[in-house]
Parts: structure tokens; C-alpha cells; sequence
């Protein structure tokens, strides 16, 4: 351990004086942004108490230990209440890794230089939308908010683009465990989204000509069970925050595409899920469809950003341990983030919503999202989602993308904590062919049109 220089009451004491004082800003020692704009490295805006589990707990949780059952309460305070809970009744664990210190670790590699290059240069425009100062047009790339001073900031840089790739294929497995354990439902299928604004690799950049109107195409298949074979949905986002998508499906019982009303986005796409289109990287919705934003908390937390590529099996398919039968979890990494900062908000344009509000967990490092916690309308605790990224490298395989490893998201953990039941996602390696990766070119063309739902649905 190192020696304490800073205990853990001085970044308690700082984080607090500054919520009382009305100061939002990052970094303890200095402000983060600066640090990593100047280094690449965000470790001279913490202390060593907020780098290190070892330090943080004094020695009593280690890198390389795993947070059970009999050390839990040690970290509580490092954790949202759901999985504190099923850490502590339902037999899940959590093996710590070191907490990462560099940036370019933390995003695609071409995301954070954007961030980096176009620091300063975003704005809200009349409506509330991200645009860019000098002309008024939309976002050019990157994060437009890397030193956050509201909650709208933070929330407008994770709805502009999730998964921080121009485009992004996800094959995905998909299993839902009931409350005894058993696997009740399981899905195969992909996932597409592309951006066709602030583009960082795909050309032409930053705007894809005819479609700068556009925020976002996005669309979900199953290629499992047979009996939702070709089920498929695409939601085709407009640039205003206000504005609710364009919603189709293909129903493979029709062999037809119909569209959907917009606003029905609380229900489960398929049967059996703890997931709705609203819960799309805890921002599945609009900006301004949402509101009263605020935020309510900063401190450190754990999370998995680092260590959850499962490259070593072909498929990338991941372990699970865990409630009754041993199979309700994933096996996960997580680690020490210095600073995380939580952010509430209400669904102000969903009348018939089953949330009366959500609180999300951002990590300051990179403004991803790694805590979701929806509440139902008596304000009690509903549903949650915690996810895990990673650099697909580690250390014996690589997935490239381009010139650096590939960066996303690994696996997710959807909870429904009033029935007990609990849906888990993986990104695989590939679904019969259709194979996870980045900026394809062919995205559009094979996933984000109706023709591309019929052509999915019939094959």
C-alpha cells in the first residue's frame, strides 16, 4: 500500500463541500479534464485512496480478491443497493482488478481523440440540442461534455452516441433466469446502431450527407427461438432531443412490417426480458422526453470497466456462478472508480410509464454509464442494470478494430428486483455468421432499413 497521504475522509469532505457549495466539477487533487488532456492518465486529479482498493479499504480487499458475501459491507458504500443485495443473499460475486488510469483505455481509441480535439467547441442550441459553436450544426465527434457541469450535460453526450463507434454489430445472447434459477427464456439474435453524425472514422465525416437530421438508426433481431425467428425491430432517431422515434417491427407471424406507436417503450421487446427499448444504455429514450434532471450524489463506486472480454473462448461466451442453481450471474470484473457522479431523472413525456424516475451512475473518467436503477410509480427500487466493458485485448488475444484493439461492452446484467427474476446479455463473437464489430459500411444496407427487417425476417 501506499502511505496515506489523503484519507479516505479528505475525498469525502471535498466531494461534499463542493455538492453544498453548488460546484460541479471533476477531479480531487485537480481537475480531471485537465489531467487528461495534459497526461492521458487521470492519476494526478486523485489521491492514492481513490486509485487503489487497496488503499481505499486499507488493505481489507485486495486486487485480485473477490467481494463475497463475507466481505461485502466493506465496500457498501462502493455500490447501488441491488447488487449489494444479491452479493449478500443470492450468492453473486465481484472480482476486483486494478482501476485503469488510461484514458485511450476507456473509449474507441478515435472517440477520445475527438474528445480531446473538439474540447470547448459544443453548445446548446434554442431547442436543447448538442451542436457545434461555430456553425450551429450538429455535434462533430467525440464527447461534447468531458468536464460535465449539469446533469442534462452528461446525459446529452450518453443519448448522442452509446456505444462511441460511428457504427456498432452486436451478436448477442440473451438468457432469462426466474427466481428458482432456472433458464425460463433464451434469445439469440444482433444488434445495430449507426450514427450518422459527429463521425469520427467512417467517411465522410462528420456528417453523412442527406441524413444530418438524423441522430441515430438502430435495430434488434432474433435469430432465437424459432418461434421468434426473424422478429425485428428499428427505431430511426431524429436530431431534435424532443422528438420521439420512428418505431417498425417485422412480426414474422405477418411477414409484414408495421409500425409501432413511438411511445410504448416500457414493454419487453420479446416475452420474458427485464429489458425494454427504454433501457438502451440507460438512455433509450430522447433527452427532453425525460426531465427534471439533477444531480444527487459523486463519489467513488465499483464497476466492471476493464477485464470482461471472454477472448479466450471462440465465442467470447462468458462464465456465470450464482443463485440457485449456479447460473444466475455473470462472472464479472469490476473496479475502483474514483468518481462517479449520479443523476436522476423523470419521465416527463410518458403518462402511462410504469418509472416514476431513474438514477444513473456515470463514470467521470469517460461519462460512460456503469449503474441504472429504475423506480416504480411508489418510488420504490424496480429494476436494474449493470454492464461491463472492455478492451478486447487481454494480453494473449486481440480483436482489432483498425489500428487499436476493439473497446465495448461485454456483458450486462438486467434485474428485476420485484420478482426476482434476472436477464443476462453477452456480447459473442458471432450468431450464425453475423459477426460483433465497428463501422462497417454495409450497416445501413444490411440492418437499419425496412427492406434489411424483411430481408432478416425471411432469412
Amino acid at each position: 500500500m501506499h502511505p496515506i497521504r489523503y484519507d479516505r475522509g479528505y475525498s469525502r469532505r471535498k466531494f461534499l463541500t463542493d455538492a453544498a457549495a453548488g460546484v460541479v466539477g471533476t477531479g480531487v487533487l485537480m481537475p480531471l479534464w485537465q489531467a487528461m488532456a495534459d497526461h492521458g492518465d487521470i492519476s494526478k486529479a486523485y489521491p492514492a485512496e481513490l486509485l487503489s482498493i487497496d488503499d481505499y479499504t486499507k488493505g481489507r480487499i485486495k486486487t485480485g480478491d473477490m467481494i463475497d458475501a463475507g466481505n461485502v459491507e466493506t465496500v457498501k458504500d462502493l455500490l447501488e443497493p441491488v447488487r449489494y443485495e444479491q452479493i449478500l443473499k443470492q450468492g453473486r460475486k465481484l472480482k476486483v482488478v486494478k482501476t485503469t488510469t488510461d484514458i485511450m483505455k476507456l473509449s474507441p481509441w478515435e472517440y477520445v481523440e475527438a474528445t480531446l480535439k473538439n474540447s470547448g467547441k459544443a453548445m446548446y442550441d434554442a431547442r436543447g440540442n448538442v451542436v457545434n459553436k461555430a456553425d450551429g450544426r450538429p455535434w462533430i465527434g467525440g464527447n461534447p461534455f468531458p468536464d460535465p457541469k449539469t446533469g442534462v450535460d452528461l446525459f446529452a453526450a450518453l443519448t448522442l452516441n452509446w456505444g462511441r463507434h460511428d457504427a456498432s454489430f452486436y451478436a448477442i445472447k440473451i438468457t432469462s433466469t426466474n427466481v428458482e434459477g432456472r433458464s425460463a427464456y433464451n434469445y439469440a439474435g444482433g444488434w445495430a446502431e449507426l450514427s450518422p453524425v459527429a463521425r469520427t472514422v467512417m467517411d465522410p465525416k462528420p456528417y453523412w450527407p442527406g441524413h444530418e437530421n438524423k441522430l441515430r438508426y438502430q435495430s434488434v433481431f432474433f435469430t432465437a427461438p424459432q418461434q421468434y425467428r426473424g422478429t425485428s425491430f428499428l427505431n430511426i432517431w431524429d436530431y431534435d432531443g424532443s422528438t420521439f422515434p420512428e418505431l417498425y417491427g417485422y412480426v414474422a407471424d405477418f411477414r409484414r412490417v408495421r409500425q409501432f406507436p413511438t411511445d410504448q417503450r416500457f414493454e419487453p421487446l420479446v416475452p420474458g426480458l427485464s429489458l425494454f427499448l427504454s433501457d438502451a444504455w440507460a438512455a433509450g429514450d430522447p433527452l427532453y422526453t425525460w426531465g427534471n434532471y439533477k444531480i444527487v450524489g459523486r463519489g467513488p463506486f465499483l464497476a466492471g470497466g476493464s477485464e470482461n472480454w471472454a477472448g479466450d473462448h471462440p465465442n467470447w461466451e462468458h462464465k456465470t456462478h450464482g443463485g440457485p442453481k449456479g447460473t444466475t450471474f455473470w462472472d464479472a470484473a469490476v473496479e475502483l472508480v474514483p468518481e462517479a457522479i449520479i443523476v436522476e431523472a423523470e419521465p416527463i413525456k410518458f403518462p402511462r410509464a410504469p418509472v416514476s424516475k431513474k438514477r444513473v451512475w456515470f463514470d467521470v473518467r469517460s461519462g460512460a454509464v456503469i449503474g441504472f436503477v429504475t423506480y416504480d410509480r411508489n418510488g420504490l427500487p424496480y429494476r436494474s442494470f449493470d454492464g461491463a466493458y472492455s478492451v478486447y485485448d487481454n494480453g494473449t488475444n486481440k480483436f482489432m478494430d483498425g489500428q487499436h484493439p476493439y473497446w465495448s461492452w461485454a456483458h450486462v446484467t438486467a434485474s428485476d428486483i420485484q420478482t426476482n427474476t434476472v436477464t443476462r446479455l453477452e456480447q459473442v463473437r458471432s450468431i450464425e455468421g453475423y459477426n460483433s464489430g465497428a463501422n462497417d459500411p454495409k450497416m445501413y444496407e444490411n440492418y437499419l432499413t425496412q427492406t434489411a427487417l424483411v430481408r432478416l425476417g425471411a432469412a
